[in-house]
């Protein structure tokens, strides 16, 4: 039985250097492929130093392996490349780009805690939608931005598998959905009643208990802090990173 918060691709932060290439992976002009570019990863030299973005995308892969034509994005990638972003002294920010369905609540909040533990400056960017367990995700950022045109959906915890239909299951669910309620409004400006409300709305969704946030909605809400783009995430970003002198 894995839980999931509504329905990270395959992401490395320190790569090997490349070796002598198998059948059919030259490229056509005779480079080796780079796995940082493949995977939506880049590290580059920013205005203050090394940033480094991290892409959340698709479905928040846990526990459970998701078919291989599931656009992934695979927790257990994620973490040691937290780890690496936290303990460089070469890295100066993380930039955290989300277009996410939700996914593995476990893994979902494990990442979030993670981002929200950093000293390093973080700046969440939610393009497309940040939905289910997506919202902790965008919210575990020092500074969270979202674009007018994304959307964010609130709704209960759900179970996939065989679920036993006793009270306990029902506890385990409401526990489940108070660490998510809990975990959102400590790292947001949203009230936890609020929140919890938009959760268990009825009436907004054709098939399911829940609440669509738009862009300005989600600032609205104090959800998330700013309306904008990647200039302003960018922005905001440097803005963390203290100058260097000399």
């Amino acid at each position: 039985m894995a839980a999931r918060f509504g329905p990270l691709q395959n992401n490395e932060f320190t790569m090997p250097e490349p070796s002598e290439p198998q059948d059919g992976e030259r490229e056509e002009h005779g480079h080796y492929r780079d796995d940082r570019q493949e995977l939506g990863n880049i590290t580059l030299e920013g205005r203050r130093g090394l940033i480094h973005c991290l892409t959340v995308i698709g479905q928040i892969e846990g526990h459970t392996e998701l078919p291989s034509e599931t656009k992934t994005t695979k927790y257990e990638h994620v973490i040691p490349q937290l780890v690496s972003i936290e303990e460089s002294k070469d890295v100066k920010g993380l930039l955290i780009i989300l277009n996410t369905v939700g996914g593995d609540i476990e893994a979902g909040l494990a990442l979030a805690e993670l981002i929200a533990g950093m000293n390093t400056p973080t700046v969440s960017l939610v393009l497309g939608g940040g939905h289910s367990i997506g919202v902790p995700l965008a919210v575990s950022a020092k500074k969270s931005f979202i674009t007018p045109s994304a959307t964010m959906t609130i709704h209960p915890v759900r179970m996939n598998g065989l679920v036993l239909g006793v009270p306990q299951t029902l506890q385990y669910f409401e526990q489940m959905q108070e660490r998510i309620v809990r975990f959102v409004a400590a790292n947001s400006h949203i009230p936890p009643d609020e929140y919890r409300k938009m959760m268990l709305e009825t009436g907004e969704l054709a098939m399911d208990f829940g609440t669509v946030l738009s862009g300005q909605a989600a600032v609205d809400t104090g959800l998330i802090d700013s309306l904008g783009g990647l200039s302003d995430a960018l922005d905001a970003l440097y803005g963390m990173i203290p100058q260097e002198e000399g």
